[in-house]
């Protein structure tokens, strides 16, 4: 398996969790505020490196606060927006660098490949927020650990 293939792997199985977040959330009549805002940050950072890699301007808050609906639009709409970025950029291009700054303005200077990770174990970061968030709250919260993912087939 080439890094590409392997990149391209993870982000179908950040897009699955997601996906699985996103319907726990729906489900409940009221979801936790803190569990929807962080929900709202990983899609709103997702969409904020994929701008960077592509050298456009930030569109969304970092810490937006979304509605259960403007999340879902983000979790539909990012799976495919990834899926064309990693399929034109290659593998030659995962060790290219990108010079960026951050939301506090700093620069910095990284390889994409270490990016790309990035963004992925980002959301897996806040998705464990959720789950501990929404357990809290009395909930039961989506399973969207990677090895659950693989052994029901959910990601190849």
């Amino acid at each position: 398996m080439t890094m590409l293939e392997h990149i391209k792997r993870l982000f179908a199985y950040d897009d699955w969790a997601n996906h699985e977040m996103f319907s726990s959330l729906q489900a409940l009549d009221t979801p936790p505020a803190r569990s929807l805002n962080l929900l709202g940050h990983i899609v709103s950072a997702e969409r904020l490196w994929l701008e960077r890699l592509l050298v456009q301007k930030q569109s969304l808050a970092v810490w937006p606060l979304f509605t259960i609906e403007q999340c879902k639009l983000e979790v539909d709409q990012l799976p495919g927006l990834w899926q064309n970025y990693l399929t034109s950029l290659g593998e030659a291009g995962l060790c290219r660098l990108l010079t960026y700054k951050n939301s506090k303005g700093e620069s910095f200077t990284s390889q994409k490949q270490d990016i790309l990770l990035h963004v992925v174990m980002h959301s897996a970061y806040h998705r464990g927020q959720i789950v501990s968030d929404m357990r809290a709250a009395g909930f039961t919260p989506a399973y969207t650990d990677f090895i659950h993912a693989v052994r029901q087939g959910f990601v190849d």
